[in-house]
């Protein structure tokens, strides 16, 4: 089995042999270089022709997000961020995911040597995924700083006197930031309340909330324990903890909780999805969004035989097509749809089963 080929970035020479050496540990991943800089890093992946390159954010002479939109400008190629676990360090990462990085790890910011070692784990994990990524140019403004306008959109039709007892529930793993704002940017205000596991670290959830919420015309927030789930509002679990849903009377409020991981995953796709087949039943719509693994697909399916109605992203729009694909094979999905047609559909479902005419203006 040939071995998947990285380029590794970085200006320190630690990390950089760090990294180097998990790599090189995996039976099926080789470091094949290891560049200080972009300038380097460019004739490198020029001459060697790497499958995935794990990319520093902050170095010297061009930092990293610069040197990733060249880069999926004109060679569109599977990229790993590895990137500072502050709050700046999280905007950029979430430009980065933007620009068409597939993944990031968190390094930490002081003990990176020991750091980076209990984090071998996952960083071989994410440059495995990467490897088998869809990767393609990004439809984003290729320069600006992080936060850059979207671009303009037609306004989403209102859906109308629907019942306050409709809940969206949205689950995603790799590529799903980018996937999920998509859904959410097509939603209009009166959008019934959605509730979205998108796995994340801690750290980055808090960021990536409020960057939705400039964003799109419903609000978007990080969930607090306890809080009401309100129609037009999207709540995200925090990184590290699981969110669920229960009931409060004539109320749906948010469980935020702390745990063991499930299906490897804190916060978990399939803890969210189990309380919306528990608690929402036929009320409930569920999307399935690209991401490796098969976190959520049983308790989907349980969603379904509880009476919602559930989308998954179809293979050819995913970045990657594990976790839609699992939920199809456990016969969980009611459609299966490219991303850019999924809010659409879910209006109209919302509005034919309010009675409501789907004919668009």
């Amino acid at each position: 089995m040939a071995k998947t080929r990285v380029v590794v970035v970085d200006d320190s020479a630690l990390v950089r042999s760090l990294l180097t050496e998990i790599i090189n540990r995996q039976p099926d991943m080789e470091c094949i270089g290891s560049a200080s800089d972009p300038f380097a890093a460019r004739e490198m992946i020029r001459n060697l022709n790497p499958d995935v390159i794990t990319l520093d954010v902050e170095m010297p002479r061009m930092d990293g997000i610069d040197f990733l939109s060249k880069l999926m400008r004109l060679r569109p190629m599977p990229v790993v961020m590895v990137s500072t676990l502050t709050e700046r360090g999280a905007e950029v990462t979430l430009r980065a995911l933007e620009l068409g990085a597939v993944d990031f790890v968190a390094k930490p910011k002081i003990g990176v040597a020991d750091g980076l070692k209990q984090l071998a784990d996952e960083i071989t994990e994410k440059v495995r995924t990467a490897s088998k990524a869809r990767v393609s140019k990004p439809h984003v403004p290729a320069s600006g700083a992080a936060g850059a306008a979207a671009p303009a959109r037609p306004a989403a039709q209102a859906i109308g006197r629907l019942s306050t007892e409709k809940l969206i529930f949205i689950g995603a793993s790799t590529g799903g930031t980018e996937a999920t704002k998509e859904v959410l940017m097509s939603l209009p205000p009166d959008s019934p309340g959605v509730v979205i596991t998108q796995h994340m670290p801690p750290g980055f959830t808090k960021s990536y909330a409020n960057r939705l919420d400039g964003l799109c015309k419903i609000r978007v927030k990080e969930a607090t324990d306890g809080e009401r789930v309100l129609p037009g509002h999207a709540y995200i679990a925090p990184g590290g903890f699981h969110l669920s849903v229960e009931r409060s009377g004539a109320n749906y409020i948010a469980r935020v909780t702390d745990g063991e991981p499930v299906n490897r995953h804190k916060p978990s796709v399939e803890v969210l999805f189990e309380s919306a087949a528990r608690v929402v039943g036929q009320n409930a719509l569920g999307i399935m969004l690209t991401g490796m693994g098969a976190d959520g697909a049983r308790a989907m399916r349980t969603m379904k035989d509880a009476g919602s109605y559930n989308v998954c992203q179809d293979e050819a729009t995913c970045v990657v097509f594990g976790m839609p694909r699992e939920a199809i094979a456990h016969g969980a999905a009611n459609e299966v749809l490219p991303l850019g047609k999924i809010a659409q559909h879910v209006i109209d479902r919302l509005r034919s089963t309010s009675g409501l005419s789907t004919n668009r203006v």
